[in-house]
């Protein structure tokens, strides 16, 4: 009967300990997070929350009773400092924690600017955590100036919450396009679209060139040369693994924790899963951000601590809400070179194709595209580019061929 202790209280690290139980692990298993809350949903953090529609007991992932009940010590409001791989115990700011197995659930961290660049004065923020939508929800009042800095995902829901509340939004973006690095043109061109409907100024090919203000923000200089008054900025330029506890341990990094297919680290006591794990998938070492592997990946690396001996398969699926339009994404569309339109106006998907070969679907407002679009690319199958582009056609029955 081992003892195991996960480091990270989010959605893996809540999933995994979880799993362990409902598999009948009767050993002691420890949750060890650096926030004062019971793991949370994160994705309600910037959106219902932010607006005032969620309360954060209703984002708690369990009941905060539900680890007790459950015999899984919950510890809270605490941070681990260091693994002693050789004798087995991890070092917190508050005591000592000896395992037999450890997991690694420690998620991501938001690149920050730089406080040369005015990245440190007050009114910059960065969204990720409740501490940080309660420290700018303040700021989110109508007719307050908001600059949303980086045009992903993260950028543009911030933008559209900014938008809701009455704020004057600008969104900025260095790259060519809004969503360059993770999506297709057309993709851009829809979500640019609805921003701008909705009263968003977006600027796109522009980066930041330094920010204002005496203690707190007031303008920013961006590299156009052109200036704004801002009451608060918002920092949407991505994220990076968490992967410092790991890497003072001296686990082996590769884009995250590296880990074999079944989520043991270079470490055989040592496990990792969620956004900051990396993994071998269809010949290739990917890391996944998303909840969908956050918590298929911990439940799997949960089987396989206590010897299932299973690879991950991984699923990629994603989604993203900006006002009234749903996005769902199913599978990876890496190395694409065809796009394939299904519908138009606010019922649309994009259908990414190598070849002929289907990779992903990005579907707006359209569940039946997307669910059928996970499927086909779950198992294998590549459907005639005609018949997808045909908005009248019938797609149940690719899924019997």
């Amino acid at each position: 009967m081992s003892d195991i202790v996960v480091i990270g209280a989010g959605q893996a690290g809540s999933s995994l300990v979880v799993k362990l139980r409902n598999l009948g692990h009767e050993g002691k298993i420890t949750l060890i997070g650096e926030e004062a809350a019971p793991p949370y949903q994160r994705p309600p953090l910037s959106k219902k929350y932010l607006l005032g529609q969620m309360e954060l007991e209703r984002m708690y992932l369990r009941p905060e009773a539900f680890y007790a009940e459950h015999d899984i010590a919950l510890l809270t409001d605490q941070t681990a400092l260091s693994i002693d791989r050789a004798a087995k115990h991890v070092e917190t700011d508050k005591g000592r924690l000896a395992y037999d197995q450890l997991a690694l659930t420690t998620g991501s961290i938001p690149r920050a600017l730089p406080a040369a660049i005015g990245g440190d004065l007050g009114g910059v923020f960065t969204v990720r955590t409740l501490a940080d939508v309660d420290a700018m929800a303040p700021n989110f009042r109508p007719g307050a100036r908001v600059l949303i800095v980086g045009g992903g995902y993260i950028g543009l829901e911030a933008a559209a919450v900014a938008a809701l509340s009455g704020m004057q939004v600008t969104l900025i973006e260095m790259a060519e396009r809004i969503l360059q690095r993770v999506a297709a043109p057309e993709t851009s061109d829809y979500f640019r679209a609805l921003h701008r409907a909705h009263g968003v100024d977006i600027r796109e090919g522009i980066g930041l060139e330094r920010l204002q203000g005496d203690g707190a923000v007031n303008g920013a200089i961006l590299s156009d040369g052109s200036t704004l008054p801002v009451d608060a900025v918002i920092v949407g330029i991505g994220i990076t693994p968490a992967t410092g506890l790991a890497q003072t341990a001296g686990l082996d990094l590769e884009n995250g924790i590296k880990t074999d297919a079944r989520g043991r680290t270079s470490d055989p006591a040592i496990w990792a899963a969620g956004d900051c794990a990396s993994f071998p998938h269809q010949g290739e070492r990917i890391r996944l951000e998303s909840v969908g592997n956050a918590i298929d990946q911990a439940e799997l690396v949960a089987e396989n601590m206590l010897g299932a001996g299973k690879d991950y398969a991984a699923k990629p699926w994603f989604w993203s809400e900006q006002y009234d339009t749903k996005l769902q994404i199913a599978g990876l569309n890496t190395g694409y070179d065809r796009i394939v339109t299904r519908g138009d106006g606010a019922e649309v998907s994009f259908w990414y194709y190598r070849g002929e070969t289907l990779l992903a679907v990005d579907a707006m407002n359209d569940a039946r595209a997307y669910m059928i679009g996970k499927r086909l690319i779950e198992a294998g199958k590549s459907p005639d580019p005609a018949l997808i582009a045909d908005a009248g056609a019938d797609l149940k029955p690719l899924l019997r061929a």
